[in-house]
């Protein structure tokens, strides 16, 4: 008899937590999933952990994925990478984790970081001419020093 590629997970199963993690679809490699954990951005059942380690059902895993911080329940193992409906069947996220994140994105909906509505850096040469050509005078003379700079002289006052 032949196992299917996707056979549904077997619930007594144990599986290294780099592999459940990527093939539960939480980290596109394995090595990205490693990095996590080795940067203690993963923790299962509340305490930090080395790659290695097994998990099983009913392990409840942390993950912090950027700003987002996810509290999950390990339904059953798999060590196949396979679709996401079926990576989804691995795990379930905690009540508590999914209206956290939400009101996350919420808040960053609301709030954004404003250095990410800078578009653009430091103006071109061209465009640095074309800003210049909006301040000039009209009658198309160089200003003088004094009218080009803040700091001025005082009328009268010849200093050089």
């Amino acid at each position: 008899m032949t196992q299917h590629r996707h056979a549904a997970p077997d619930p007594g199963a144990r599986l290294r937590l780099d592999k459940w993690l990527w093939a539960a679809r939480f980290f596109k490699t394995r090595a990205l999933a490693v990095e996590a954990i080795e940067k203690h951005r993963v923790r299962v059942n509340g305490a930090h952990t080395k790659p290695a380690r097994e998990v099983r059902a009913g392990d409840e895993l942390e993950i912090a994925q950027g700003p987002v911080l996810r509290t999950v329940r390990v339904l059953g193992i798999s060590a196949l990478r396979g679709p996401a409906p079926q990576a989804a069947l691995l795990y379930s996220e905690t009540e508590a984790s999914v209206a956290l994140r939400l009101a996350q994105a919420e808040r960053r909906r609301l709030a954004p970081e404003p250095a990410l509505a800078l578009t653009q850096g430091r103006p071109t040469k061209r465009q640095r001419r074309d800003m210049d050509a909006l301040h000039a005078p009209d009658d198309g003379t160089v200003p003088e020093w004094n009218e080009r700079w803040s700091a001025s002289l005082p009328p009268g006052d010849t200093r050089q």
